[in-house]
């Protein structure tokens, strides 16, 4: 598990990595939506932040006061900082297809297949109820799919196969092709389950 330390160096690389890319650039590469006068608005699960320029100082856009999580402003910052021009292909991939994936599969699987499934699989209804909440885009797969874009640039899917007296629930998590362009395959991993997460904790309201 990554120390405090690690975030705050990678966070700290991230920044250097951005300040020499023009505001513009970094608008339309990563399609969040610019604020007057340096600044970006970004939503990212049930929240918004704020994130300045070129410093790239976190706030919410709500909550001013409210504490924005250190390893989210990681996660953001490294998809910021990809600063490419592809676009979504609308072809899906399993996890393992994203290239250098296989070292972090069961990393992945335990912080985010895992918990899926164990949390909705015989509860599809609150899996419906949480991701409607996270406003994700039904999708006819499975006994429910969902579409979620917490970063403009990188869809993924998450699906449930509800059990049931003869067979156990299946959970599974698609990424777009084009998922490795902008995110690494721990930062992949991470995003896929902090959206479990938020599911789960929208799930007990």
């Amino acid at each position: 598990m990554a120390r405090v330390d690690d975030y705050v160096n990678a966070g700290k690389i991230a920044r250097e990595k951005l300040a020499a890319a023009t505001f513009n650039d970094i608008a339309t590469y990563s399609g969040f939506e610019p604020e007057a006068p340096a600044k970006f608005r970004i939503p990212f699960l049930n929240r918004t932040y704020q994130v300045g320029y070129p410093g790239f100082e976190f706030s919410d856009a709500v909550q001013t006061d409210a504490e924005v999580p250190l390893q989210e402003q990681v996660l953001i910052l490294h998809y910021l900082s990809a600063l490419k021009a592809t676009e979504p292909a609308g072809r899906w991939i399993a996890y393992r297809e994203i290239p250098g994936a296989s070292f972090y599969f069961s990393a992945f699987v335990k912080r985010a297949i895992d918990p899926l499934k164990k949390v909705f699989g015989k509860n599809v209804s609150a899996f419906v109820e949480a991701a409607s909440m996270l406003k994700g885009k039904s999708i006819d797969i499975g006994d429910a799919g969902f579409e979620f874009r917490i970063f403009p640039k990188v869809p993924l899917q998450m699906i449930i196969y509800g059990g049931d007296e003869e067979f156990e629930p299946e959970a599974n998590i698609l990424f777009d092709a084009t998922a490795g362009d902008f995110l690494s395959p721990e930062d992949a991993a991470w995003l896929a389950g902090m959206v479990v997460y938020r599911l789960m904790a929208l799930s007990r309201r």
